[in-house]
């Protein structure tokens, strides 16, 4: 487990979606590689029902005694579920079928949007990391009001297609009521373009319409499509340790400095407010 850092860097991320096939996961992996590569210690959070975020990172079913599941029904803390990965800097709390039933599970459970927020307080006391990266599902369910429940910021990944900005739409909409009646605190961190592709012209056009409508909360780092990038999930291990120089390494190694970068210029302005 990684040692302790201060507490008030703390900064919990959604990495949400409720599109599939956006490069959600893909980005979650990948920019919790970088981010501990440029010195942050990283927790990444699959909460997915699906785990490839574990299988990404190469812990495989048999291996996840502990899981994310196991955390929201209250069976134990968030630190004893967490494994450590290839990655130096880059912890894991896996997931896998069990998590589908949560939603059943919990039923009228009270305050059952909140397990998540309660077990990442736990963090905050711990001083263990710098950021949590929570992998939401690709569905608007209790799983991804848990997880924005409990974040300071929503990371959203878009593709470059033709009907991205319907779905942001909709998800915008979904930070916003958890913001008004879950937690007022909720902001968007930013929008990642993925999959694009420059030999494309569909691809420009939806880039300039997102960065139209929301301005500088696009970040200037685009995710261009990369085959070495979709290969190394099959390999049990992220972008980064695959293949380094690809270009799709590269663009997140430039998208971590930049979240970083924001995340400074965050706290200078709260210094100074």
């Amino acid at each position: 487990m990684s040692k302790p850092v201060k507490s008030a860097n703390l900064r919990v991320l959604a990495i949400a979606n409720q599109k599939g096939g956006v490069g959600k996961t893909t980005t979650a992996i990948n920019l919790g590689t970088a981010l501990a590569a440029v010195g942050e210690k990283v927790l990444l959070v699959d909460l997915d029902p699906q785990g490839n975020a574990s299988t990404g990172l190469g812990v495989p079913r048999a291996q996840r005694t502990s899981t994310i599941y196991d955390v929201l029904v209250g069976e134990r803390p968030l630190l004893t579920a967490t494994v450590t990965t290839s990655v130096p800097g880059l912890d894991l709390v896996p997931s896998d079928a069990d998590l589908s039933g949560i939603e059943i599970e919990l039923g009228h459970a009270e305050r059952r949007s909140f397990r998540m927020r309660n077990a990442v307080g736990g963090l905050r006391e711990a001083g263990t990391y710098s950021y949590v990266l929570i992998d939401c599902p690709p569905s608007l369910n209790l799983l991804t009001v848990n997880a924005m429940t409990a974040a300071d910021a929503v990371l959203v990944p878009l593709q470059c297609e033709f009907f991205a900005l319907e779905g942001l739409t909709q998800l915008m909409r979904t930070v916003e009521l958890v913001r008004s009646s879950l937690n007022p605190r909720l902001e968007i961190q930013g929008v990642v373009l993925t999959m694009y592709d420059r030999r494309n012209s569909l691809s420009e056009q939806v880039a300039q319409d997102v960065r139209s409508h929301f301005g500088d909360k696009v970040y200037d780092t685009v995710i261009p499509r990369n085959v070495r990038v979709s290969e190394a999930p099959s390999f049990g291990k992220p972008a980064l340790i695959y293949d380094l120089k690809c270009s799709g390494s590269q663009a997140y190694m430039k998208l971590a400095r930049e979240v970083v970068t924001r995340e400074r210029a965050r706290l200078r302005a709260g210094a100074a407010a």
